[in-house]
């Protein structure tokens, strides 16, 4: 996971049916069961619900996703201060997307028709256009590649994709428990990465969508975290102006500046 590579769970060890991987250590002078010896880190069943979740995700020819986001930003002091956000996404295969992420200090829309991508700041009336692929997939490596965008979520989309197999990155996996996340019933996994501790709560049945998410930053010592609590309409309408960037009288164009590598 590209941006995953960016808080110990932190359960209850009372949790009734808690994971192997939750389980108190042995007492002293007495050896560990044969069977937690040989577990592996990252348990087949996780791996295999995100990548079931992946998949059903990549059936879908199109979805709209509100993701309600919690973010920590630490101050100069080291003191966390938890900042919140909503970010609305029209996702049309395999051409066209729209995300829309509004906070009290930050607006941003990004557009992709298939052809051309616009990122603007509507507060500050300023907006930016480039020539795109003519895939999402394409047009995301584009972005994080070219300009260093990396656009909120897009790892959950990743997961059964062989040229960037992101499960080579996770140290450890397993599965918490099962969890009701806003009257949805949902199996909770814990994941491990070398920077970053990750969480996803995916929906039962035979609609695996992801539900919940939690990223905590292992590299900042105060861990700062990120939440986003995800509602789908995995059927919707949608019509070309919903990808297509329309620059008001006083919008400005600006360059879409390039990283330096």
């Amino acid at each position: 996971m590209r941006s995953l590579d960016l808080a110990a769970v932190g359960l209850c060890m009372a949790l009734a049916g808690a994971s192997p991987a939750l389980a108190a250590p042995a007492a002293a002078g007495k050896p560990a069961p044969a069977a937690a010896a040989v577990a592996p880190a990252v348990a087949p069943e996780a791996l295999q619900a995100v990548r079931r979740m992946s998949a059903y995700l990549a059936t879908l020819p199109g979805v709209e996703l509100t993701s309600s986001t919690s973010l920590d930003v630490v101050t100069m002091q080291g003191q966390r201060v938890q900042l919140d956000g909503v970010a609305r996404y029209k996702i049309r295969r395999p051409d066209g997307f729209s995300l829309q992420v509004v906070s009290d200090r930050m607006q941003r829309s990004y557009f992709y028709d298939g052809k051309q991508f616009t990122v603007y700041a509507p507060k500050l009336g300023f907006y930016a256009t480039a020539a795109a692929p003519p895939t999402i997939r394409q047009t995301l490596d584009l972005l994080d590649e070219k300009f260093g965008i990396a656009l909120p979520l897009e790892d959950l989309f990743r997961w059964n994709d062989a040229s960037d197999n992101p499960a080579q990155h996770l140290t450890s996996g397993f599965h918490v428990g099962t969890a009701t996340i806003d009257g949805v019933e949902t199996d909770q996994y814990a994941f491990r990465q070398p920077t970053v501790d990750w969480q996803v709560w995916i929906q039962k049945g035979p609609q695996p969508l992801p539900v919940k998410v939690v990223i905590v930053d292992k590299v900042d010592p105060v861990n700062p975290a990120y939440v986003a609590r995800l509602s789908w309409n995995t059927t919707p309408n949608f019509t070309p102006d919903d990808f297509t960037f329309r620059p008001g009288k006083d919008a400005r164009l600006i360059r879409l500046s390039e990283v330096a590598r």
